[in-house]
């Protein structure tokens, strides 16, 4: 028999010392060894079992005896193909994440094992009872009335010791205990109570059940309480603690194990009409998919153009040539109506992958598509990974939006995976949208994309009216309320009419923040260098980073007097405020706080879209994708809050915001008007994005890009440091600092870059860690990469700071 080695990446390696391990196979698992196959190897100098992933087999000259053997073969068949091994490597180059990382990224959260340790007393080895402490001997004879090996869970508990006790350990390190591991999984079904996330970032102190269970939850966005204890190791305890501190919240689910389960294929698929515009669009597309060389194509076109309409009949070609195709809209709040037009259309062919899915279900619709069972996955950013063989086509609606691009690790961004996949199969990748980044229309003003438009709406429809409301006037005339009287009127219109409303406040919460009128402090985060919002449901004040909350008190924490207030407006505001001018209006709410529950979005939508509803009230989950013909007004209630914020992006992220939510009025056979309210009406942004002229707001854009030497000129790469303590925060950024002008003067000349000095975050403070950024304005080679790389790998072996984390994001969308 030949002798083979596994190359495999491990999990849980630290970044400074990650690469592929090689591993002997020994000879009874020859056959099963395959790349993509899960393994447990022996790792580190304890040998401690770890999961880890085949990626290569190869023969090798000459055999070591120090050549550690792999223990078991995990998958009967490969879980990753040769395209997913290759999107591995591609992911820790382009995102200095670990191999291990990039491999869970390309599996369903469901699929993955745990390893579970087991203890039990050393045959042959007599104890010596006066040498033992009172736990030690406890829990020697705890193990020897079981007379069987025991998870450590269970025994932990057993003997009342904590999660993090080192007492099972040690006792097996002097040879006292026999510890077993094995990797251990199991799917069970959805169950009605859901958990996830409350806030961004979880507080510094947690036990490690605890972390365990924030770890499931980050990389699976939401599961099922059953779910989550089994794939954590924990107790329900464990969560109702996490919910205590605000880390983690519940949430009513029903119990489906396919949720779209109910969906018919279609008796017949009926022929989508193209305007001419439209069938110019489609045959171009069409023509550059035929050359099956890969490649980019921007669909540019305005709200209600038909984009949607172009690509769909792109995708009836594709599905005709017996291949698959994947399509992503930004948001889960955009998933369902997206949905109802494919499911209409395809039928059971199409998978839906998105974190509003338990796990199980997660998992069913991969099973569906690596069997081969469906043609077009649908979903959020995790779509990209759909496991298709034979992929035909990628469609990125919405392309501008910055829920494609991960924060945190991988920090992967889903159009440049899609970049990827579309040049490995030699297909063709869509990118869609009303308002495209600057990035993608210079890409296709340039000649690096090709470039399909729809400057007229589809039907004979017209683009909304826009007018402008001066709040200054409003104040000066005695209003203080946050709707204009104008805007008012036209809904109290709408309402007699029959027609729909769409009101715009992208922030929620009932009041922004709250302040004191004695000493004029405001009500701050403890642990968030950020102010505290009102929510009315609770009556708290609450912290939308890291999920602290008190109650509301009139009395100011820092001069005592009962004279704090809440100022601002917030969604919740916003809907009783309207509901008290209007009575007779009948408002939704439409945010993350008011859209709970598991198919919130999909059953809110579908209330609004009966006409149960007279206005939706929201954040910028309304301002996209929707599209209902009743709604004939949109009204925005403070367009400045978007307008002035200190990234580069600002105006651009206020042109697509604007641009998109007056897009929703005015989309079928009636006419639309936009009303939006700013305190500053002369900024020539809105007027633009009033026009939908959005070649104009690039011309002005792409110029102060250039000056300023910003993407697409030049990439941005921010390296970004997070401690405990800030002095020990700012002197490790400072050291990076040196650490990078030494070696790129030294070995990396070469290389195009500008550096600006360190500086805090424009959130200095989250969950209590300080966090300060260095940004490199560069060209995101490889070059450039391996010595940033390099410079990860070197500082956190520098113990100097070992107490900072160090971490790089290429082409964020928002700087730290």
């Amino acid at each position: 028999m030949p002798i083979l080695f596994a190359r495999v990446a491990v999990e849980n390696t630290a970044y400074h010392f990650d690469k592929a391990f090689d591993y002997l196979i020994p000879e009874e698992l020859l056959e099963q060894a395959k790349p993509g196959c899960r393994v447990l190897v022996p790792f580190g100098a304890g040998n401690a079992q770890r999961l880890a992933m085949i990626l290569e087999v190869s023969p090798e000259k000459e055999t070591q005896n120090t050549t550690k053997q792999v223990v078991a073969v995990l998958d009967e068949a490969p879980l990753l193909t040769n395209e997913a091994i290759q999107l591995v490597f591609w992911l820790k180059d382009r995102y200095f994440c670990t191999l291990f990382e990039a491999v869970k990224l390309l599996l369903p959260a469901g699929i993955h094992y745990r390893m579970k340790t087991e203890y039990a007393l050393a045959k042959g080895r007599p104890v010596e009872k006066e040498a033992l402490s009172k736990e030690e001997s406890a829990l020697i004879e705890y193990l020897a009335g079981k007379g069987k090996p025991v998870e450590r869970e269970k025994l932990l508990k057993a003997m009342g010791l904590p999660a993090d006790s080192p007492l099972p350990e040690n006792l097996f390190k002097r040879g006292l205990l026999e510890k077993t591991g094995a990797a251990v999984r199991q799917i069970k079904d959805a169950a009605q109570k859901m958990v996830r996330l409350t806030g961004e970032e979880s507080p510094s102190k947690l036990t490690p059940k605890q972390r365990a269970v924030c770890q499931v939850l980050q990389e699976a966005g939401a599961a099922s309480l059953k779910e989550l204890c089994y794939f954590a190791g924990v107790t329900p305890a464990v969560v109702n603690a996490l919910v205590t501190k605000g880390v983690v919240c519940y949430y009513e689910a029903e119990v489906y194990r396919n949720p779209y389960d109910q969906v018919q294929d279609p008796a017949e698929e009926k022929e989508i009409v193209l305007s001419e515009e439209q069938q110019t669009a489609f045959q171009n597309l069409l023509a550059q998919y035929r050359e099956e060389t890969g490649g980019v194509s921007l669909l540019f076109g305005v709200t209600g153009s038909g984009k949607t309409s172009v690509f769909m009949r792109l995708i009836d070609e594709v599905l005709a040539d017996g291949k698959n195709v994947i399509v992503m809209v930004p948001e889960i709040s955009l998933t369902p109506q997206s949905l109802a037009l494919f499911h209409r259309r395809y039928g059971r062919r199409v998978a839906v992958f998105h974190s509003g899915l338990s796990l199980s279900e997660r998992l069913d619709e991969w099973k569906r598509v690596r069997r081969g069972e469906v043609s077009i996955a649908v979903g959020t950013r995790s779509a990209v990974f759909a496991p298709f063989d034979n992929l035909g086509l990628v469609i990125l609606d919405e392309e501008q939006e910055h829920t494609y691009k991960s924060e945190s690790s991988p920090r992967y961004h889903a159009r440049d995976v899609a970049k990827f996949r579309c040049a490995y199969h030699k297909t063709l990748l869509v990118l869609a949208s009303a308002t495209p980044s600057i990035e993608s229309y210079y890409y296709a003003q340039t000649g690096r994309y090709t470039l399909n438009q729809l400057p007229h709406r589809y039907g004979g429809a017209r683009l909304p009216k826009v007018r402008f409301v001066d709040m200054n006037r409003e104040l000066e005339a005695g209003n203080d309320s946050i709707y204009s009287r104008e805007l008012l009127t036209e809904i109290e219109k709408n309402r007699k009419v029959h027609k729909q409303s769409i009101i715009l406040l992208n922030r929620r919460g009932y009041n922004t923040f709250v302040s004191c009128k004695a000493c004029g402090n405001v009500v701050t985060c403890p642990n968030c260098s950020i102010s505290l919002t009102y929510h009315a449901a609770n009556q708290r004040l609450m912290c939308h980073y890291c999920g602290y909350s008190v109650p509301f008190s009139t009395e100011c924490p820092t001069c005592h007097e009962n004279k704090v207030h809440y100022a601002g407006f917030g969604t919740q505001r916003a809907e009783e405020q309207l509901r008290e001018l209007l009575p007779e209006v009948r408002v939704l709410r439409l945010d993350t706080d008011a859209a709970m529950t598991r198919f919130a979005y999909e059953e809110k939508l579908q209330s609004f879209a009966r006409g149960e509803y007279d206005v939706i009230v929201g954040t910028q989950m309304v301002a996209k994708g929707l599209d209902f013909e009743n709604v004939t007004l949109v009204g925005v209630l403070s367009a400045d809050q978007a307008l002035y914020g200190d990234d580069f992006r600002s105006y651009e992220r206020a042109f697509n915001l604007l641009t998109q939510v007056a897009g929703r009025a005015g989309r079928g056979q009636y006419e639309g008007e936009a009303i939006i309210q700013t305190f500053t009406p002369e900024n020539t942004v809105l007027s633009l994005a009033a026009r939908q002229d959005y070649p104009a707001f690039y011309e002005g854009e792409i110029a102060v890009r250039k000056g300023m030497l910003y993407p697409p000129f030049a990439d941005l790469c921010v390296v970004g440091f997070v401690g405990a303590r800030e002095e020990k925060v700012a002197r490790a950024s400072e050291a990076f600092l040196q650490m990078l002008r030494t070696l790129a003067q030294a070995e990396y000349p070469q290389e195009p870059m500008r550096v600006l000095n360190p500086s805090p975050a424009l959130i200095s403070k989250v969950s209590n860690k300080y966090r300060y950024k260095l940004i490199v304005k560069c060209r995101n080679s490889r070059n450039f990469r391996r010595m940033i790389s390099r410079l990860l790998t070197d500082f956190a072996k520098d113990r100097t700071f070992s107490d900072v984390t160090a971490f790089a994001d290429i082409n964020p969308d928002m700087i730290l």
